[in-house]
């Protein structure tokens, strides 16, 4: 997800806010596990500013720093819209974390087995802690949950095929 244009589809959708409010709104909708910090959602709008994708819609005197209220441009909505329309790449995972330290534990003779299922129990602990906070949750929470359950379900799938293949890994591996 790009910061820039889910704060850009946020404007667009309240129309011109402040940058507390920007944050207080991502935080909200978007960033339960992520906050933004503060100096993200300034440095954001600033670039924002820049590529005239917002503009300073007005700005308060307060007891503080003057307090800036950005608004969307039509080149922002445009840009928004491309982004909306525009798929997604799959990520294929062809470079895991996980495989390298399978095949670094093979060659330096550690125990590959224990690492997978060390992993397994960390992946099946989160599970758990997702679908407890799915059945709690409010339906977006459901839904990023079930995101989450699903990719870690892949990896499961991917340990215990590993996991059985391992002893030919191995062979391979040290050959």
């Amino acid at each position: 997800m790009t910061i820039g244009h889910t704060l850009l589809g946020l404007l667009e959708e309240a129309g011109p806010r402040h940058g507390y409010d920007l944050k207080r709104a991502f935080d909200q909708r978007f960033g339960h596990d992520r906050p933004l910090h503060y100096g993200q959602v300034y440095s954001t709008m600033s670039r924002l500013l820049k590529n005239g994708l917002v503009e300073v819609d007005g700005i308060e005197a307060g007891g503080g720093p003057e307090r800036k209220r950005y608004a969307i441009t039509d080149a922002g909505i445009t840009d928004v819209a491309g982004w909306l329309t525009t798929p997604e790449k799959p990520e294929p995972y062809l470079s895991s974390t996980l495989y390298t330290k399978v095949v670094l534990a093979l060659l330096t003779g550690r125990d590959a087995a224990e690492l997978l299922d060390t992993q397994r129990a960390e992946h099946l602990r989160l599970m758990r802690e997702l679908t407890k906070r799915k059945r709690s949750g409010e339906l977006a929470d459901q839904l990023i949950c079930d995101h989450a359950l699903f990719h870690l379900e892949a990896d499961l799938r991917w340990l215990e095929l590993t996991t059985a293949r391992l002893d030919k890994l191995a062979a391979e591996v040290r050959a």
